[in-house]
């Protein structure tokens, strides 16, 4: 079970609005890189782990995974809070808006919805856990790419600390993938 804590992982106080950044954003929320499709990965991963200390570095990521997207969720809702609908258009933001006005919604900065099939899960552990490490190499990158599109310093501290637990989950998937294949290679059939 897990204990929710009322608070962001790091605060998020965006002063001015933005839509075309808030769409861009959206995507780490429910885009091929982005945070909801991690969260759904790791948490169903778990399962055919087979070791408790494997297990758990699935379960604690894909619990923070929540809040990143709970994160990501703030931000692009208060880049678009405020927006006047000529700042939307000029954003090229116009057709999100019209679908989900400046609600939170799980889609690719393009507007492709979530799926399912950007997810990948299978029995091989050991084919998880690299398909994790690329997962979080790609998301650090895309971080990096929304970093290097904005110019707002309310933007880019929470975009930083974000791309930083990227670094972070792919060096303890690392540590995961080097202590399962220290397991499978200790183990003797006869």
């Amino acid at each position: 079970m897990w204990l929710y804590q009322k608070a962001l992982q790091h605060p998020i106080h965006i002063k001015n609005p933005d839509p075309r950044m808030a769409i861009l954003i959206a995507s780490q929320y429910g885009g091929p890189n982005g945070e909801l499709g991690a969260s759904l990965r790791y948490l169903s991963q778990r399962f055919s782990m087979p070791t408790e200390m494997t297990k758990a570095v699935l379960n604690d990521i894909g619990t923070e995974e929540l809040g990143h997207m709970e994160m990501v969720g703030t931000m692009v809702r208060q880049l678009l809070k405020g927006a006047t609908p000529e700042q939307i258009r000029a954003a090229g933001a116009g057709s999100y808006y019209s679908d989900h006005g400046s609600g939170v919604y799980p889609s690719s900065a393009d507007g492709e919805p979530f799926s399912a099939a950007a997810i990948q899960s299978m029995e091989d552990a050991v084919a998880n856990l690299h398909e994790d490490m690329a997962a979080e190499q790609k998301a650090k990158a895309t971080y990096e790419y929304l970093i290097k599109m904005c110019d707002d310093p309310d933007v880019i501290g929470p975009l930083i600390f974000l791309r930083e637990r990227e670094i972070v989950h792919f060096q303890r998937f690392g540590e995961a993938l080097d202590h399962l294949q220290a397991e499978m290679n200790g183990k003797k059939y006869y």
